[in-house]
């Protein structure tokens, strides 16, 4: 039995996929889960964005997507489809990455997810250095509170770790900043306010904890 099981931080650029060519032509980010590779070759995308009808007219456009459905849920969209192009994530699971999360902006990605030891790793890693602009950003083992979800461990509401999240990526924590909360705000399809908020009592749910 392997011991170990390691958390890896992995950015992909130069990804030509449907969703990753979406989030270059259209500014928000797309969330994504793993996609599922069906017998036929088909990948069924499922996958979330801020309320903007340029992100379905521009993958409806897209001759590589099939059977697209939208959803509106908590002011945001939820996507299905299909997709015959096979993208980075597809080589990266073949060969042992559980991908945890999926994030799509400016035609980029970024994927969390966990291998089982540093053999399993090593060939992630070998398998990245044949497709493009995959960088390993991070590595650090998984310990027993990262089982669970990080609102959950830290007593936040989804929404508040929704707004981290977007805030943290978006570089609205960056000096100087990378975007404003109007900016961050549109990405999650709320009010600027409805984000501070949000932001504000999640920061105060950490600090409590971390100072406590």
């Amino acid at each position: 039995m392997i011991s170990e099981c390691l958390v890896v931080e992995v950015g992909v650029t130069g990804d030509d996929c449907p969703l990753a060519a979406a989030s270059r032509a259209v500014p928000v980010t797309i969330d994504a889960r793993p996609p599922q590779l069906r017998a036929d070759g088909y990948a069924l995308l499922q996958f979330a964005a801020p309320d903007d009808d340029r992100l379905a007219e521009t993958l409806d456009a897209d001759p590589r997507i099939r059977y697209l459905h939208r959803s509106r849920v908590d002011g945001r969209y939820s996507y299905r489809c299909l997709s015959k192009h096979p993208c980075v994530v597809h080589e990266l699971v073949s060969v042992g990455l559980v991908v945890e999360s999926l994030a799509y902006r400016d035609g980029d990605a970024r994927i969390t997810g966990a291998v089982v030891g540093y053999d399993v790793l090593s060939g992630v890693m070998s398998r990245a250095g044949e497709t493009v602009g995959v960088s390993l950003e991070r590595v650090y083992p998984l310990g027993e509170e990262d089982d669970q979800p990080v609102a959950r461990r830290w007593n936040l509401t989804p929404r508040q770790e929704e707004a981290l999240r977007a805030a943290l990526d978006r570089g609205y924590f960056d000096v100087p900043r990378g975007a404003d909360a109007a900016t961050v705000a549109a990405d999650l399809g709320i009010s600027k306010s409805a984000f501070l908020e949000r932001l504000r009592r999640a920061q105060r749910a950490l600090l409590e904890q971390v100072f406590a």
